[in-house]
């Protein structure tokens, strides 16, 4: 089922989400599956639970609507489950950020390079991986919103100020996407 993206303003994407209880399968199975379908319904290349009013630990990545810019990245699909950053390197990166909770809004954010992360798939599997380059902005970003943070949070002051009247608008409902949003 396609679910509504809830858009900057809603509480829940300032909340820190719960752990998903790993024993409850066909919830999370079935969250999964909803938010697999919502993002491919929206065009993008991640979806947290938090984005479809769910607060719990699951985030979804998907390459390959990136994979044009991004050629490494066709066929990187990602389902966590209560992932964990273990490490993140000393070294960062600046790239330009949207979200499908923020619709409109492009801004740089500067992150760690590469990010170890401990997680259970969709099949209840842990999992220990590394990643880097954009899997591992994509990652982060999802993550964030585990924690109730956006990406905005993470913009320089000065870009924060120009675009705190457009995020304002959003918050009011004063926005169009080409997806269902709440």
């Amino acid at each position: 089922m396609i679910l509504p993206i809830y858009l900057y303003g809603a509480e829940v994407l300032r909340e820190a989400a719960a752990e998903a209880d790993l024993a409850d399968k066909e919830r999370i199975t079935g969250l999964v599956n909803d938010m697999k379908e919502t993002l491919k319904s929206a065009d993008g290349c991640g979806l947290a639970a938090p984005q479809v009013g769910v607060s719990l630990r699951v985030l979804i990545v998907d390459g390959d609507v990136v994979a044009e810019n991004y050629d490494y990245l066709k066929g990187f699909r990602r389902t966590m489950i209560n992932p964990v950053v273990l490490e993140e390197s000393p070294e960062t990166r600046d790239y330009s950020e949207g979200c499908l909770s923020v619709p409109g809004i492009y801004a740089d954010v500067r992150r760690p390079a590469k990010i170890k992360v401990e997680y259970y798939d969709e099949n209840f599997e842990k999992h220990v991986e590394e990643f880097d380059k954009f899997a591992c902005r994509m990652i982060q970003h999802e993550m964030d919103h585990l924690d109730g943070n956006l990406f905005v949070d993470r913009v320089a002051p000065i870009r924060k100020k120009m675009i705190s009247k457009r995020l304002q608008g959003i918050a009011k409902g004063k926005v169009s996407a080409r997806y269902k949003t709440k």
